[in-house]
């Protein structure tokens, strides 16, 4: 087989036609990152989300950022609040905000919902957390806020609500990623709480024919958020040597729960790593341990079965290390294009013999030729400079 009968540029009518491919309309289009601050990339990715918008009908986009800041930015780009400075700034976590790429989009979203009525929406679809866990503050208030009167009055009064939840350094103290006893997530407020924000969901569902389109979609991020954070802390807090499978198995729960919320919308494009789009489970080394666990694109195609897809990116020479001959970015280097979309089950079908790339580049994840049948598209990138 010649690699170039399952392979075409990856441009705006290369997307298209991957879409055509598939048996159904994807409602989330997962766009893979093999490492994260590509600048190429993320360039490339602005240029194929425009053709989705213009061409395709797409109309929202979701990134591996904390969904609570990520409402700072969606508020920019529907109703000019602030500025776009602002809106990086404080809209990302993951240090997602200083990167050219993301703010070049930013600008490109408002400036295009500046002149359409059908807006376009943004989306931070990770939790608020990095290795540890920001307070629940946050999503416990804005919910109880939301659902305002006599009823949540009746779960908890405002006033024990900031006083369980106290100062916020309590919960977000980064000592707790490698020291479980530092973390208050099961303390007796911890426990408390959980409860609250069980009584709140609850609530919620009951009063949500009462909320308005808009705060029921708000009130659903806070409830599923707060629910999510305090489970988090919960096992931030455990001391078995399970604890960090268990912490990164919770964190893409709450990221599938997001990108189902989104996937509601209509057609998204996901930008995020592979690792927390493949529908495979996920494989990091951690210290000593070896994690497993199922990724958010795992979950979400269980849910959403076909209209999920995925294009997991690899990348070719990354700086000075290029790719062996027989590995899958080895036999993709052989493409003619810088850019090029190839089709991963066909290259699977094929059954040639590939081993797995070594890469000299730490953050850099290589593609499974053993997985290559779960993953729907390749976009890869012949060359690409390796990030500071």
């Amino acid at each position: 087989m010649d690699i170039k009968d399952i392979a075409r540029p990856l441009d705006g009518a290369g997307v298209s036609a991957f879409l055509r491919s598939l048996p159904a309309r994807p409602l989330l289009l997962g766009l893979g990152e093999a490492r994260h601050f590509v600048a190429e990339l993320g360039e490339l990715r602005n240029e194929l989300f425009r053709h989705l918008v213009e061409h395709e009908g797409y109309r929202s986009f979701a990134i591996e950022s904390d969904c609570l800041r990520g409402l700072v930015v969606d508020d920019y780009v529907t109703t000019g609040a602030g500025t776009l400075d602002d809106a990086m700034e404080r809209g990302f976590s993951h240090n997602f905000g200083t990167s050219p790429a993301n703010r070049e989009l930013v600008r490109w979203m408002r400036a295009y919902n500046e002149r359409h009525d059908d807006k376009l929406r943004f989306f931070g679809f990770d939790g608020p957390m990095e290795y540890w866990a920001e307070s629940p503050r946050q999503a416990l208030t804005g919910l109880y806020d939301l659902l305002d009167g006599p009823l949540p009055r009746a779960v908890v009064s405002r006033e024990t609500l900031d006083t369980l939840l106290g100062p916020d350094d309590r919960w977000s103290n980064e000592a707790t990623a490698r020291d479980p006893s530092q973390s208050i997530g099961r303390s007796e407020e911890a426990e408390r709480l959980r409860l609250i924000a069980d009584d709140l969901v609850a609530l919620f569902d009951t009063q949500a024919p009462g909320l308005g389109a808009e705060d029921r979609e708000r009130a659903a991020l806070y409830a599923r958020t707060a629910v999510g954070l305090l489970r988090f802390h919960y096992w931030l807090a455990d001391a078995s040597p399970e604890r960090w499978t268990r912490l990164s198995a919770l964190r893409d729960a709450m990221m599938a729960a997001n990108l189902r919320a989104v996937a509601e919308r209509g057609p998204a494009l996901v930008f995020s790593h592979n690792l927390h789009l493949q529908r495979h489970k996920s494989l990091m080394a951690f210290g000593d341990e070896q994690l497993e666990w199922w990724s958010a694109g795992a979950i979400a195609a269980t849910h959403l079965g076909d209209r999920y897809a995925l294009l997991a990116t690899a990348h070719g020479t990354i700086g000075d290390d290029a790719p062996p001959a027989d590995t899958v970015e080895g036999v993709l280097s052989a493409l003619p294009w810088d850019h090029s979309i190839v089709d991963a089950r066909r290259l699977a079908e094929a059954g040639r013999e590939l081993t797995p790339r070594v890469s000299h580049d730490f953050a850099y994840f290589p593609l499974d030729p053993a997985q290559l049948g779960r993953i729907d598209g390749i976009a890869f990138l012949k060359q690409v400079v390796k990030p500071d």
